[in-house]
């Protein structure tokens, strides 16, 4: 995943405000890193010039903390605990309003989403392959959601690759990073003087084309391939086997392992928190619940986002299907690796390490796969 479009752009340092500046004057409200309460988030832009330098974030298991960037880089931290999936798929919505009218009769409105063009700049790779699989699922043919559809139509997204992975990221072993290869609008490579730039739609191209920018030497384009092998080489941690699409053997061993003794030693550990699920980019469970006014003539049905290591996401008419912590992080560890390739064709896991770095009490996904799959799957 570390090879370059053709024909790429060069987009010197100092111009780097005249593309933010491009993207406002095309009608965009653009969202950039910032930090927030120790860690780098995205939040609006209020100036062209807004994008900050030289912050880097050091990520280990249950373990983020912001440093600096030697060299003053834009984008040399690998990600932070937001993706793009709350620009998408908001943590909270109401969906439908009923109400009652002075002769009883009860009126339904759909509630959808005024969404304003979003510029999100320095999307990671992994992130734009996660949001793909939260297109597959809300965007499904005849099941279309109709917030995220009209919050989605609205993004423009600003990939950038990803130089210096954290030590919890396993981009590499998915297939999903770290050099963005497809899903963006403008794919950025930073190097010391400026950006390799590759325009991957039609919109991207025209934000390029009103820059006049140079066309990028082979030099450059040579640099930025090279930095991202070198992107790859430095991942330490990677899923036992390829993922392919097919979903490979790491699937059948994960399935064909249900009563393994893991699952009660990891269970002992989990505080089934959510914390994973929240910051994972392509978690999409939710729960839904009503608002009545308080004059009862009113209600607002909305979603919010959920987690199946909550006790009242397995709770049926009854009984619940996942009475302990065991069986939920049996469910959300099988489901993720082994049961997508069956919904989605892949894996539903990207390799951002996420999962890894905001668990409190520090629980390596790598680590669990590789000890229940031990004896079932081979390492490449």
């Amino acid at each position: 995943m570390s090879s370059l479009p053709d024909q790429p752009g060069f987009l010197p340092l100092a111009q780097l405000p005249a593309l933010v500046a491009q993207l406002m004057a095309s009608g965009y409200q653009c969202l950039g890193p910032a930090v927030e309460n120790g860690a780098i988030v995205m939040r609006t832009l209020d100036a062209p010039n807004g994008l900050p330098r030289g912050l880097q974030a050091e990520q280990a298991p249950g373990r983020y903390r912001l440093t600096q960037d030697p060299h003053n880089r834009y984008f040399a931290w690998a990600n932070g605990p937001q993706a793009i999936k709350p620009q998408a798929f908001a943590p909270q919505e109401s969906l439908w309003r009923v109400e009652r009218d002075a002769a009883g009769a009860m009126r339904f409105a759909a509630i959808l989403p005024t969404a304003p063009a979003q510029a999100i700049i320095g999307v990671r790779a992994c992130d734009l392959a996660a949001l793909a699989l939260q297109d597959a699922h809300f965007l499904r043919e005849g099941r279309r959601d109709p917030h995220y559809a009209q919050r989605r139509e609205r993004l423009f997204l600003v990939a950038v690759q990803c130089a210096e992975p954290a030590a919890t990221c396993f981009c590499a072993s998915t297939g999903d990073g770290p050099t963005p290869t497809a899903g963006y609008d403008i794919a950025l490579t930073e190097l010391a003087d400026g950006f390799v730039t590759v325009a991957g739609s039609a919109k991207g191209e025209a934000v390029l084309n009103a820059l006049n920018l140079s066309a990028a030497t082979p030099q450059q384009i040579e640099a930025a391939r090279q930095q991202g092998q070198a992107a790859v080489a430095a991942q330490t941690r990677s899923l036992p086997g390829r993922l392919s699409p097919s979903g490979g053997n790491l699937r059948e061993a994960l399935m064909s392992q249900p009563e393994h003794p893991r699952w009660d030693e990891v269970a002992a550990r989990c505080l089934a928190c959510g914390n994973c699920t929240a910051v994972c980019p392509t978690c999409f469970c939710h729960a839904e619940r009503d608002e009545p006014s308080l004059d009862g003539y009113a209600s607002e049905h909305g979603r919010i986002w959920d987690s199946c290591f909550g006790e009242a996401h397995g709770h049926l008419h009854g009984f619940n299907v996942r009475p302990d912590i065991r069986s939920r992080y049996r469910q959300w560890l099988t489901h993720k690796l082994a049961t997508w390739h069956d919904q989605f064709g892949r894996s539903g896991c990207v390799g951002c390490g996420r999962c890894i770095a905001w668990c409190p009490v520090g629980i390596d996904l790598t680590e669990e796969v590789a000890a229940l799959t031990a004896s079932g799957v081979s390492h490449e």
